[in-house]
This record gives structure tokens, sequence and C-alpha cells, in this order.
């Protein structure tokens, strides 16, 4: 029996067969390409797209001053173009004008769906931009609504309310975005203010991150920490409070001083943690929130740490290997009805060791084990030995990060011990 080929598919035959008008758009928003529908359908060549910028040959139509398609087409446009992401537009009533007839502008009603094209390193290289013309369809629900005889008028009339509705729902998407954007512009500036700087520990070197999830229109509530102890000692964390927006911000900031208090008088790791699930039970929107927490013992060298429910730190040893400090791990915040004792373990380093502790947003992956995302994180670690901790913090979002952006908020600190 003959094995069953596959067939070798001719993509551009594809693209020209297409029964919707699909075009081709460079980031600068210039024809790279469009099907013969597109030809046909807006009465322009091919010499006549091709090489020239979108709004060149489309216009707004200058004798109407309420003409809105440019802007929103432009600005669905540049949505895809910052975040990677498809953007399906409202009803738009986009006039455009004829070749024939300078200076008259036919109105037409378009749907348009617009969507990114990633080249291999996952940034947009081209926008493929969809569009369906559905102006004679809503013509035609005119003519045959049963009122034949004033059937010029009534279309008229369903063309005008189908283009107030559409242009009411392009507005109120605006107007969420925009609500949208300030808070998390909000957010920002309170995490901002709310994580500290790296201080400096003697002669050791650190450095931290925060990055908020690209195109994302609310930032979650990452955080760090690093506070000087007695007895030349120094306490780091990272949590992950689960939500977004400013209520979870706010619930970051709650925690966040309140583990930084705890680990000044506690005895260990483990017993701030106790103090913070307590806590916790009177923050709203504090349950399930990961974090966890080391102390650094300079003199003996002398790592104890404690886990509630959070991804492993990672300690990069001087001979390469990387040890995932994953001893002493316990349910989230808020996880168990009743209080329990947290476990701790320890664990010891030396002279040029590197501590690395991160949120989830640095090693998982929607559909991937996050051992996988591990074993990534563990093979960029000792790739870089002997990189000084700024340097190698930025080593890391850039290695570890989707190239499109990260779809969760990253918090991170890089110690060099």
């Amino acid at each position: 029996m003959t094995p069953r080929q596959t067939p070798q598919i001719d993509y551009r035959a594809v693209f020209q067969a297409l029964p919707a008008m699909v075009a081709l758009m460079t980031p600068e928003l210039v024809y790279a390409d469009v099907n013969e529908e597109f030809v046909r359908q807006s009465g322009r060549s091919h010499g006549q797209l091709i090489g020239r910028h979108l709004f060149e040959v489309f216009p707004d139509n200058p004798n109407d001053p309420g003409a809105t398609g440019m802007r929103n087409l432009e600005a669905s446009l540049l949505r895809v173009l910052a975040t990677g992401e498809r953007d399906t537009m409202a009803l738009q009533r986009y006039d455009v004008e004829s070749l024939e007839r300078p200076g008259h502008w036919e109105k037409r009603y378009w749907s348009p769906i617009n969507a990114p094209v990633l080249d291999r390193d996952g940034r947009v290289a081209l926008v493929l931009h969809r569009v369906e013309e559905v102006t004679e369809l809503i013509r035609a629900r005119g003519r045959h609504d049963g009122r034949e005889r004033d059937a010029h008028g009534r279309t008229s009339v369903l063309e005008a309310e189908l283009y107030s509705r559409a242009h009411e729902l392009q507005e109120v998407n605006e107007r969420l975005r925009r609500a949208h954007a300030r808070e998390r512009e909000v957010a920002l500036a309170l995490q901002d203010a709310m994580l500290p700087a790296p201080r400096p520990m003697g002669h050791h070197r650190s450095a931290v991150r925060y990055r908020p999830a690209t195109g994302a229109l609310n930032v979650c509530g990452d955080w760090y920490d690093l506070v000087e102890l007695p007895d030349d000692r120094t306490m780091v964390a990272v949590g992950d409070v689960v939500g977004h927006g400013l209520t979870a911000a706010g619930v970051m900031g709650q925690l966040r001083s309140a583990l930084s208090a705890a680990s000044r008088v506690a005895p260990g790791p483990a017993q701030a943690l106790e103090v913070l699930g307590l806590y916790a039970r009177s923050v709203d929107g504090a349950e399930s929130t990961t974090v966890v927490t080391a102390s650094i013992d300079w003199n003996s060298h002398i790592l104890t740490y404690s886990s509630a429910g959070h991804p492993p730190p990672a300690l990069l040893r001087g001979d390469g290997t990387v040890e995932f400090l994953d001893q002493a791990t316990d349910p989230p915040l808020g996880a168990r009805p009743e209080h329990a004792a947290r476990p701790q373990a320890s664990a010891a380093f030396g002279d040029g060791d590197t501590l690395v502790l991160y949120t989830d947003g640095l090693v998982e992956r929607r559909n991937e084990d996050i051992d996988v995302g591990l074993a990534r994180l563990a093979r960029t670690l000792a790739g870089h030995l002997t990189t000084d901790p700024e340097q190698l913090a930025d080593i890391l979002l850039f290695d570890l990060l989707p190239p499109r952006g990260a779809t969760d908020d990253t918090a991170l600190v890089v110690i060099r011990l």
C-alpha cells in the first residue's frame, strides 16, 4: 500500500482565493500584499495599494466632519502591533472615494478583524487585515422589511441607525480601554512606590526587577522585598497575590509590609510565614497568595527558607550546578482551614554562589509543565556563572520571558552570595 502523501499546499494561491478581503501590512501600516477580493471590493489595483501607506490610499471622507473610520482602524492596528493579539472591531462606516468620479465618496460599511503575523522570535512582522464588506447587506435589510413603498427612506433610516449603534459601541469600547489604562497606570505607580529599591549589603551585590505583563490592561500583585536583620543576616522574599489591578496591588502592599515586620522579630522564615498567614485571614483578597522567604546568614554561610506554595528559589553553585530549594514547601496563604506550623529547611552556600527568587511569570507557560520552565531557568543560570547580578537579571528576563511579552507579571531578585 502506498503511504498517503501530504499534499503540498500553495499558500499564496490560498491567500488569493480567500472569499473575504484580506491584506497584509507592515508594522509601518504599508500594504505588503492584498488578495484579489480586496482589489475587487476596494476598487484599487495592486499598483495603487502595494507599497503605499494605508491612510494615503484610504483617508477619511473630508466632507464628513464626524468621520471616525480612519482613527478607529489605526487604533486597532496599533493595538495589534503593541500586544501581538487579534483585535475585532465594531461595524465601521468608512467611505471610499470613487476613482471614476474624483471628489465623490461612496458610503460603505465594513466589519474588520486585525491579527498579528509573528516571526520566529515572536515579534509582529506583519498585520493581517481582514474585512467583510456589509454595505449591501444593510441596504438589503432596508429594502426587504415589508415596506416597499418607502424602501429608500427605510434603507436610509436603517443605515443611520446601524451606524449610530456601531459608533456608540466603538465609543464605549474606547472609554473602557482608557479607564483600564488609567487603572493600570495607577496600579503600576502604586507598586513602584511600595516595592523597595535594592539596598547595599556590604560587598554583596543584588539586583531586583519587576515586569508587568505585556499588553495586559491590569497589573497583578507580585512583589519582592529585602530586609537587613541583626547579626549580619538578610531576609529576601518574593510573593504573588491572586487577582489584578488596584485591589491586588493594595493587598500586595499590606502583605509585603506585614512580612517585612514579621521577619524582623520572628526566629526564622517559617515563623514569619505563620504570622503572615494569620494576618492574611483578615485581608480580603489575600487568600491563595504564594510567597517564599529566605534568611541569608553571611557569617555561617547558611540559607534558611520556607515557601507557601511558591516556585522554589534557585541556587547557582560555583561549579555551575543549580539547586532548587524545594524542601520546605507548604500550601499558599489561607489554603488551610486551621493554623499549622510551616516547614523550614536550610542549605549551605559558598562565596560566589548566586541566589535567584522569582514569581511564576518567569517560568510558567500555558500548556507547559512547570518543570520545563524550571529547566529553562537552570540552563540560563548555568551559562552565566560569573555574570554580575544586574546583567544577570536582564539576561533572565530576556531569555525566559516570551518574545511577545509575558502574560503574567514577573518579580525577580538576584543576589551574589
